[in-house]
């Protein structure tokens, strides 16, 4: 059985930006909401200039990223849940479909203008917050109500789907097209030997265009971009291909080196690759 402290973790209006935002992915779907301040948002290959109000649904296993000026406010609620200790529920309800929408669109923006719905989701996620700081001794009591808050905030955000709230983003122009170009580029690539000029001539750019461009649109650079895609693929096959060796892995990922691969994989994960399946293994075993 999954218990809490590995099913949900909830943060109510952090501020501040003075933490290192890397290009990442997890297993749990995520929940993100911003109230206040400048963020210019990297998933996948797609960039969302965020407005106050705005909520993003993501599946965690996609590569995200915000990208926030360091002397802005930065001000945002996130809510992280595997969904498998919430399907129980859903099932006996009938209400798996609450789900989709994280299934079904991988991630998505909600513009919500900050409406009185989007101002009731923030209540929701604030007492989930409140609970969950008090949670260290949890009876099952508190866990019932943890389960019911988040399966209304799941109300809240599929009726926010199925009305006109979610965006599709309009045509990029300038910048930020190219910048997409570049990220879906190396997303359909990044098992291939790339290096900056590869990717500059590939895609008709020069090379100082394209490292400026990049790293002005997503906060980081282009080869950190090439790696975080190749450690993603290493940990989605870790976990769904467990008969396969690390060494495979890595070279089916773009790693030419298999002491390069363990190096990077223990500077950025903090342990080895093999202690990393087992982990995620041994998690959803219980």
């Amino acid at each position: 059985m999954i218990c809490l402290n590995e099913s949900l973790t909830v943060g109510y209006r952090s501020q501040g930006n003075n933490v290192s935002f890397e290009y990442h992915s997890h297993q749990e779907y995520e929940v993100y909401f911003f109230h206040a301040g400048s963020c210019r948002y990297l998933i996948h290959n797609q960039i969302y200039d965020l407005e106050p109000g705005d909520i993003l649904l993501m599946d965690g296993m996609t590569l995200h990223k915000p990208n926030v000026h360091p002397h802005s406010e930065y001000v945002r609620s996130v809510v992280h849940f595997l969904p498998q200790w919430i399907e129980g529920l859903l099932e006996e309800l009938g209400s798996l479909y609450l789900l989709d929408p994280f299934r079904e669109l991988g991630h998505c923006l909600i513009r919500t203008g900050e409406n009185e719905e989007s101002k009731r989701l923030e209540k929701v996620i604030d007492h989930l917050n409140n609970l969950r700081k008090n949670s260290g001794l949890l009876n099952i009591y508190q866990e019932t109500e943890i389960k019911v808050l988040l399966l209304e905030m799941l109300i809240i955000l599929h009726r926010f789907t199925q009305k006109s709230g979610v965006k599709p983003l309009n045509e990029k122009v300038g910048k930020a097209k190219h910048a997409e170009s570049i990220a879906t580029y190396i997303q359909a690539n990044y098992m291939k030997k790339l290096d900056l000029d590869s990717i500059a001539t590939e895609l008709n750019f020069s090379k100082s265009y394209l490292s400026h461009l990049f790293k002005e649109m997503t906060g980081f650079t282009v080869m950190e971009y090439v790696m975080a895609c190749r450690l993603t693929q290493v940990k989605y096959l870790l976990e769904m291909e467990p008969g396969k060796s690390i060494k495979e892995i890595a070279s089916e990922s773009g790693f030419e080196s298999a002491s390069h691969f363990s190096r990077y994989f223990r500077d950025r994960e903090g342990i080895t690759a093999r202690q990393y399946r087992y982990q995620r293994l041994q998690l959803f075993e219980k």
